[in-house]
């Protein structure tokens, strides 16, 4: 039964890591990134679809991004929806492709920039401390009900303590690499 809780806290704190380098790939660096578009939808016949799904998409350079839809009438939805995506940047078009130039990022917008990064953090690791205490919690009702030894309870809480703990770790070194990325000019 414990290595049952301790697998399942596993489950949720990589769900944790997985959930926060989603949403720091989405932190704009100052270079071409696709990741940035990921929450873009665009209305495809009446359906938001994924940019990814009606364009081909690629980083010609470190400053820009290219989209070329399959369909040429797509170009102002595309446009469209990126501007509604308040990703900070400007989207221009030639009739064929759409073209995201990536501005470089000002000392003022990196120092925002890592503010939301620590927030973020700080969120994922709200979110494994959660994990830790339904954990605990389960550890004492199967305690108090008899299905596990006092010892077993003890084992338990420090195997949960030492997963919370790599956790916790983990999430603040991708949040300090990203970090550092954002002040690299």
């Amino acid at each position: 039964m414990v290595n049952d809780i301790v697998k399942d806290l596993e489950g949720s704190v990589a769900k944790a890591h997985d959930s926060l380098k989603r949403e720091l790939a989405k932190v704009r660096t100052g270079r071409a990134n696709l990741a940035l578009l990921d929450g873009v939808r665009v209305d495809y016949y009446g359906t938001p679809t994924p940019l990814n799904q009606v364009a081909s998409l690629s980083t010609p350079d470190a400053r820009l991004i290219v989209i070329k839809p399959w369909e040429k009438k797509l170009i102002p939805q595309i446009e469209e929806a990126i501007r509604k995506g308040e990703l900070g940047v400007n989207p221009n078009s030639d009739g064929e492709v759409v073209r995201i130039p990536i501005p470089a990022l000002t000392e003022e917008r990196r120092r925002e920039l890592t503010k939301v990064i620590k927030r973020m953090g700080e969120d994922a690791r709200v979110a494994i401390r959660n994990s830790r205490r339904e954990a605990n919690e389960m550890l004492k009702e199967y305690q108090a009900s008899g299905d596990i030894t006092e010892d077993d309870h003890q084992k338990g809480t420090k195997l949960v303590q030492t997963v919370t703990d790599k956790g916790i770790e983990k999430v603040d070194e991708l949040a300090s690499k990203k970090e550092a990325e954002i002040m690299e000019v």
